[in-house]
């Protein structure tokens, strides 16, 4: 017996586990099939909702039809009740209706007639009894006994001249009847015995199932259309994300294409507007990388070639040396004096490259102070004057000025003025740089002029531009040719104070940079120191 019941009992769990999986396959088929696209989200939440309303609509419908009909039955069945009182009443002998120590037990023929009349006439079963209990006459195809009684909640309706209507349940059948008490006499005084009416319902089950069938036939079309809705919605919904997602795909693939301002409803025209938006934005952000791109190709192969010229020259003389080709000494000390020039030409690009690369990537910090610019160009003429003079050029300054305030970096300033005066010096020999410092209003501006062999008209747009060479200076061996960083840098630490330059040339006549500076006035503050 026991080898029995553990035999059903894993039976049972291995079909509950079966159930189980059954249970959640379905589920997840469900969950995959409900979340994967908008067709199917909208199609199954709208007809899970009307289903969900038609059954709970046909619920309330069972109950409130049954309520109805209830109450129907219960308010007709008094008003029977009360047309049997009246009609009782109305008879010449309705006073044997009230018991008597004489009357025998047993109504006649023509009283038992005349109730199975009026209930065949209202359908009904009809019962008299006493204010006692006893039932002193019936419809009924019965005879009555002597001790036969009604509830004892019905006895009360006669002594205090209730009418009392509500169901039972037939203790035999277990159906339903309806029944109502209503007192029998023309006044209290008068009233000794009640009237017990009885019904059953209504069979109705075939009317109410036929309109609930009606109910599910009207729900079914009216679910075809909700599906039939449910997916022109969701295709109208779905189609501009679709033609969004292609236009995307085109976006990934490099191809700018803008989305057609064709939809009607605000959300889309604003995901239009915002993707245009993004795509322009990208398409901005694309040419500046490949501008970026190219840029920094150029700026390779500028450095490259940059470095490749007296790299080659250094490793000739090296080469040179080591093989023992030069005995002379003279020949030697030139040698090595090219080989130091290019090393610090070397230097110089590297230093400028790596200032010029702060100054473009934000990461230099100027500290700025109040600095009189008078007093710091004469100290940067000053450290020049050797190399002035190793060009046979003069460096002079005009300023009526006593002095010319400024908001700057001291260093900075300086290396802007010292780059010009040595960009002049470069570009003159057997010449002179005139400087002068004046305040135009609200700017103090700074002139150099020299009169070396100019810019042409050609090369002046461009030499704000890296690494770049006029032809001027290409062609000619005399000039001493710089890192071709130099005007760049100098631009940069120009804008970085707020400034603004500019540059007038023309070719075998000089040229002239104008600067201009915020001014500003200084009272009591302390100025930046010069050594």
């Amino acid at each position: 017996m026991t080898k029995h019941i553990a035999t059903i009992k894993k039976w049972v769990n291995l079909f509950l586990q079966v159930l189980s999986r059954l249970f959640l396959s379905i589920k997840n088929l469900f969950m995959r099939q409900f979340n994967k696209n908008i067709y199917t989200r909208i199609v199954f939440i709208n007809v899970m909702c009307f289903v969900i309303c038609i059954i709970a609509l046909i619920a309330y419908f069972d109950f409130s039809i049954e309520r109805v009909l209830n109450n129907h039955a219960q308010q007709e069945l008094l008003r029977k009740a009360t047309r049997s009182n009246f009609a009782l009443l109305q008879q010449e002998q309705w006073q044997w209706l009230v018991p008597s120590n004489e009357k025998e037990a047993n109504i006649s023929d023509s009283q038992q007639e005349k109730l199975r009349f009026l209930a065949d006439v209202f359908d009904t079963r009809i019962t008299v009894f006493d204010n006692e209990g006893n039932i002193v006459a019936t419809s009924a195809k019965q005879e009555i006994v002597p001790g036969m009684q009604v509830e004892k909640r019905f006895i009360s309706a006669i002594s205090n001249s209730e009418i009392i209507v509500g169901q039972t349940l037939n203790r035999d059948t277990k159906e339903r009847i309806f029944t109502a008490v209503v007192p029998m006499g023309e006044s209290a005084d008068t009233i000794t015995n009640g009237i017990l009416l009885e019904a059953k319902p209504a069979k109705l089950d075939g009317y109410i199932a036929q309109i609930r069938f009606y109910l599910i036939v009207a729900g079914t079309f009216v679910l075809l259309i909700i599906i039939f809705i449910s997916i022109y919605q969701a295709v109208h919904i779905s189609r501009p994300i679709s033609e969004l997602t292609t236009v995307m795909a085109e976006l990934n693939n490099g191809n700018h294409v803008e989305l057609e301002d064709k939809f009607s409803l605000d959300e889309f025209k604003a995901l239009t507007e915002q993707f245009n938006k993004l795509t322009v934005k990208v398409q901005k952000i694309q040419d500046e990388n490949q501008s970026v791109e190219k840029e920094r190709t150029r700026l390779f192969a500028e450095i490259s070639h940059e470095l490749r010229t007296p790299l080659t020259a250094i490793q000739g003389f090296v080469e040179a040396i080591q093989d023992g080709i030069v005995e002379d000494k003279d020949l030697m000390d030139r040698y090595l004096a090219i080989i130091n020039s290019q090393t610090i030409h070397i230097n110089r690009l590297v230093d400028d490259m790596l200032q010029l690369s702060r100054l473009e990537s934000g990461s230099i910090n100027l500290e700025k102070l109040p600095l009189d610019l008078v007093p710091l160009t004469l100290q940067v003429i000053e450290s020049m004057e050797a190399l002035a003079e190793s060009r046979n050029t003069q460096i002079l300054l005009e300023s009526d000025l006593q002095e010319a305030n400024i908001l700057g970096d001291m260093d900075r300033i300086q290396q802007i003025i010292k780059n010009l005066l040595q960009n002049g010096l470069n570009a003159t020999e057997n010449g002179e740089i005139k400087m002068s410092i004046k305040q135009q209003g609200d700017e103090v501006l700074i002139t150099i002029k020299d009169n070396g062999i100019g810019i042409s008209s050609e090369d002046l747009p461009n030499i704000w531009d890296r690494f770049y060479q006029s032809k001027v200076n290409k062609s000619n061996n005399k000039l001493k040719r710089g890192s071709g960083l130099g005007l760049v840098i100098v631009k940069q630490l120009v804008q970085l104070h707020n400034g603004t330059i500019e540059v007038e040339s023309q070719l075998g006549k000089g040229t002239i940079f104008y600067i201009a500076f915020p001014a500003m006035k200084v009272k009591g503050v302390p100025r930046g120191r010069f050594v």
